[in-house]
């Protein structure tokens, strides 16, 4: 009988210039966006703090009294710009802090777009990429200059509008690319009305939100709906699907459960773990699970 038993992977998005994760521990983290610090809640840092109290109060904003849904204010020390470019590579984006404590980018995640992107570099062959709750557009913009046509839908207009002055900072206006304000749910279905097909799926979605129009998204409900309905959008050879989930009680185990049926009769190798950064000391900070499958 075949071993079929998930193995567990660390992605660790090691690439960047631009940020760094300074320390980390007692339920923080301390992180360098550009020229500026940030002190942020981390409830996975469990550990002591590697630096002196006197590197965590020199931060140039802490943000406070987060809610149950992580959102909550910052307490500035000093003034900061409103906002602020950072790069990745080729990829050039603004970021400022929000008040669900976010800044416009998640760093753990550059390990995925360095992936995908490698993938549609390779693939000798026209890629189509759909970006589901792709927020300011990183995930895309990595697979538009790779060559892919990307199609991009978030709910949020301000988040859309976001990632579109992402795209002309990157310098890739000439870029194939869709970007649609509508709920990820009732996009799918429309598109399997359609008869649309996509290579490529990066899909992200937030444990609770509301689409434009305030159709209701829990997590455990609702995504596996939604995988269920993609899995009539993959292309008669798909080249790769990208799942990340942040802030639930799940592992990565059950991620691989989920991408299972909807890579049902295509070959190919599904992937899970966590993706995380490296502070200065070496220390792993995980912040969320994946799973992914290529062809």
């Amino acid at each position: 009988m075949p071993d079929t038993t998930p193995r567990i992977h660390l992605l660790v998005a090691d690439g960047w210039e631009d940020y760094e994760l300074l320390d980390c521990g007692a339920g923080a983290k301390l992180e360098r966006f550009g020229p500026y610090r940030f002190v942020r809640p981390e409830s996975g840092a469990i550990w002591p703090r590697g630096l002196p109290e006197r590197e965590w109060a020199a931060a140039d904003a802490v943000f406070a009294t987060a809610d149950e849904e992580g959102a909550g204010r910052w307490e500035y020390r000093r003034p900061l710009d409103a906002r602020w470019p950072m790069r990745y590579g080729a990829l050039c984006f603004w970021v400022q802090p929000t008040s669900f404590r976010h800044l416009g980018v998640f760093p753990e995640q550059a390990s995925q777009w360095d992936w995908l992107a490698a993938l549609i570099r390779a693939a000798g062959r026209p890629v189509k990429v759909l970006n589901l709750f792709g927020y300011t557009g990183l995930a895309t913009l990595a697979a538009a200059a790779a060559g892919a046509a990307v199609t991009h839908v978030d709910a949020s207009q301000k988040a859309l509008a976001w990632a579109r002055e992402n795209q002309a900072a990157s310098g890739l206006a000439d870029r194939p690319i869709r970007w649609l304000v509508d709920d990820a749910l009732k996009f799918v279905r429309r598109e399997v009305r359609r008869e649309a097909r996509y290579d490529g799926l990066i899909i992200d979605p937030p444990k609770f939100g509301r689409g434009p129009k305030g159709e209701l998204w829990k997590l455990e409900e609702s995504l596996p709906e939604l995988l269920e309905a993609c899995r009539s959008l993959l292309s008669a050879r798909p080249l790769f699907i990208v799942l990340t989930v942040y802030a639930i009680r799940a592992s990565a185990v059950g991620l691989q459960y989920l991408l299972e049926p909807l890579v049902s009769g295509h070959e190919g190798l599904i992937e899970v773990g966590e993706m995380g950064v490296t502070e200065r000391s070496g220390r792993v900070l995980s912040s969320a699970i994946y799973g992914r499958w290529r062809e």
